[in-house]
């Protein structure tokens, strides 16, 4: 899945990443398909929790995501009630808040996300996966230098 189609070539850091981004994805997004909810979407609801009331780019920041994206992935999750968006401290700034649905939802989603991230972490390891956490966060700094 993760080779080069070039022998002796070094796989594209960015290309291998991504596959396996995506591969990961539908693993949990399947996993939490009985919530009715996607692991982005989780992602981002988790977040919003962790910073209720805090401007969104602040939640933008911690996603390792732009402005517009985050906006265009919670305007579903205010439309259907699972967070209220409000005006932040100025006008251009917005807040966010996890409404009672919004927790509901996060609680349902936990057992799908909790049952999958067993499963990989007893296959993989828990050891080798504090050590992939650790050098993936070093390949980040790598592209930010």
């Amino acid at each position: 899945m993760y080779s080069s189609n070039k022998p002796g070539s070094i796989p594209c850091t960015c290309t291998t990443v991504k596959k396996l981004s995506r591969v990961l994805g539908k693993t949990y997004d399947a996993a939490l398909s009985e919530s009715g909810i996607n692991i982005t979407q989780l992602a981002v609801l988790r977040c919003i929790s962790r910073r209720s009331g805090e401007a969104l780019s602040h939640v933008a920041a911690e996603l390792e995501m732009d402005r517009t994206s985050l906006y265009r992935a919670i305007a579903p999750m205010e439309r259907d009630g699972w967070i209220s968006v409000e005006e932040g401290k100025d006008a251009r700034s917005r807040t966010a808040k996890l409404l009672r649905k919004g927790n509901s939802i996060l609680t349902k989603a936990d057992k799908g996300w909790g049952e999958a991230q067993s499963k990989i972490l007893n296959r993989f390891g828990k050891t080798d996966w504090l050590r992939l956490v650790s050098d993936l966060n070093r390949l980040a700094d790598c592209a930010l230098e």
